[in-house]
């Protein structure tokens, strides 16, 4: 065990070399491979927590703590540098994608995404889901294809090719709806037919499928532990987590600037999730500021403050 002296001295220099960084990374290449498979709003950029792992793991040691996951980013890192993670998101389609990053199928999903197409064109009579304003936001052939899609999908038993389609279907489902983009929720006049949604569900598994040759072309190894809890952060006691850890490593929320359930809100529909109970419950979302009594700046703190409260429970001494 090191002594306090050393601990302290390496912690300095880490800090000293924190500070002279340009965190920026204006010229960095942010968006390849794993870190690729999924759209996520003003995801966090590989560069952070690859280099602040590389700073102060060396001083504190232990795995690393993500408690606001989003699409998995900081557990990606960790997994290249051979260090145990853990994840939580309140969003199920966060930890849907970073489940699949963490733990992902052998490539070759985009073989089954071509049988599933099969077997989904040849549906018929399918009562369609019960998702609010369906019409509003779908086209007819778009919503007669994500219906056949999803039922075809839950025949399947193989979990990790299961959530590895699940999520080239979710990275689609914007772009076959009238929404009009990844972070801007108003409807377009866009025509889709069935076919297009079948052609670009099969398309991003293949893009899926290039990621993961890389990944494995990488040599990371599924025997680096991760994890993911789907949990509203301020509901997680010490107990359901599986290390104390040496690091806390994230990017917060953002309080009335940004809305991950709503950018993501019929992805959970078509996925079977409840956005309602993810926007009740997201710290910073917009409608908490825009109700009858609305949350302000010390709501925030206060619940910002119970996640520091949480991480000094979880966290190893320096020493």
């Amino acid at each position: 065990m090191k002594s306090a002296t050393l601990v302290s001295e390496e912690l300095d220099q880490a800090l000293d070399q924190f500070r002279k960084m340009d965190w920026t990374f204006a010229d960095a290449e942010t968006n390849i491979g794993l870190h690729s498979i999924h759209p996520y709003p003003a995801k966090f950029i590989p560069q952070v927590p690859r280099y602040l792992i590389k700073l102060f793991y060396p001083v504190v040691r232990g795995p690393v703590l993500d408690p606001f996951c989003g699409s998995g980013t900081t557990l990606v890192e960790c997994q290249e540098q051979g260090i145990p993670s853990f994840g939580i998101d309140l969003n199920p389609i966060a930890t849907l994608v970073s489940k699949v990053k963490i733990d992902p199928p052998d490539p070759g999903i985009a073989t089954v995404a071509s049988r599933l197409v099969e077997q989904a064109a040849s549906r018929t009579n399918d009562v369609l889901p019960d998702i609010p304003r369906l019409d509003h936001w779908f086209a007819p052939g778009a919503t007669v294809a994500l219906t056949k899609l999803t039922r075809e999908l839950a025949k399947l038993s193989n979990r990790r090719i299961l959530n590895a389609l699940r999520v080239a279907l979710s990275r689609i489902i914007v772009r076959v709806s009238r929404q009009d983009s990844e972070t801007r929720y108003a409807a377009v006049d866009r025509s889709i037919e069935e076919s297009d949604v079948y052609a670009l569900f099969i398309q991003s598994a293949r893009t899926l499928d290039d990621a993961l040759r890389l990944r494995n072309g990488a040599m990371l190894s599924r025997s680096i532990e991760s994890g993911v809890l789907t949990k509203d952060i301020l509901t997680v006691e010490p107990i359901e987590l599986p290390y104390r850890f040496g690091l806390v490593i994230t990017s917060p929320p953002y309080p009335n600037a940004y809305e991950y359930w709503l950018y993501h809100k019929y992805r959970m529909y078509w996925l079977g999730e409840d956005p309602i109970s993810v926007r009740s419950a997201e710290i910073g979302a917009r409608p908490h500021y825009f109700k009858r009594n609305p949350a302000n700046a010390d709501d925030f703190r206060k619940q910002m403050a119970s996640c520091f409260s949480l991480f000094r429970r979880v966290t190893l001494p320096l020493t």
